[in-house]
């Protein structure tokens, strides 16, 4: 069973630290609030009005490693509750990610709304399943008239999420958005 994320964020350092600087009170109280990791309707539509997301997983040498994860908006795809995935297109050949997974399965998600000052992190377990082998998974998780090559389909199943605070978070904004908040028609813009 998933738990709330204080069980994978809070390790004894983490609760030392929190000690140390005088915060571990109001922790302790949040680590006996219930268990989150199913996916309400707030996370799915924000998850799927996402255009990027940050991945962070770990290599058989301990070290982590994060990568960028950009493409249409809704790319990252809520399959149910505490399912979400991903078609992996083809890219530079590296292969970290992938390689990392294969090994350990523990990855870490933020998902963030500049504009609005907004991050949700989510801890999943993950999956890789080869595009030819899973025709159905792979219609769940096409991004319609993209052009790029799926290799892989990524599968991560939500361990806990947390809204994290919204402090220090620096609005950015699309050009998109720029001309929406300008009040000016979608499309071409110079």
């Amino acid at each position: 069973m998933s738990k709330n994320f204080t069980r994978y964020a809070f390790t004894d350092s983490v609760k030392k630290a929190q000690v140390r600087y005088g915060t571990r009170d109001s922790y302790a109280r949040m680590e006996q609030a219930g268990d989150q990791y199913r996916l309400t309707a707030r996370e799915t539509g924000f998850i799927q009005a996402r255009d990027s997301f940050y991945m962070a997983t770990i290599g058989e040498n301990g070290w982590p490693y994060v990568q960028f994860r950009g493409g249409e908006k809704g790319f990252l795809r809520v399959i149910d509750d505490t399912v979400i995935g991903y078609a992996d297109f083809r890219g530079n050949g590296q292969y970290i990610s992938t390689g990392n997974i294969e090994a350990n399965r523990k990855t870490s998600l933020i998902l963030m709304d500049y504009p609005n000052q907004q991050r949700l992190k989510i801890w999943a377990e993950a999956s890789i399943a080869e595009a030819a082998d899973d025709a159905m998974l792979r219609e769940q998780l096409e991004v319609a008239g993209y052009a790029g090559q799926i290799e892989r389909l990524v599968v991560l199943k939500v361990q806990a999420f947390d809204w994290n605070c919204p402090r220090h978070i620096t609005p950015r904004y699309t050009p998109e958005e720029i001309h929406e908040l300008a009040g000016e028609a979608p499309g071409r813009h110079d």
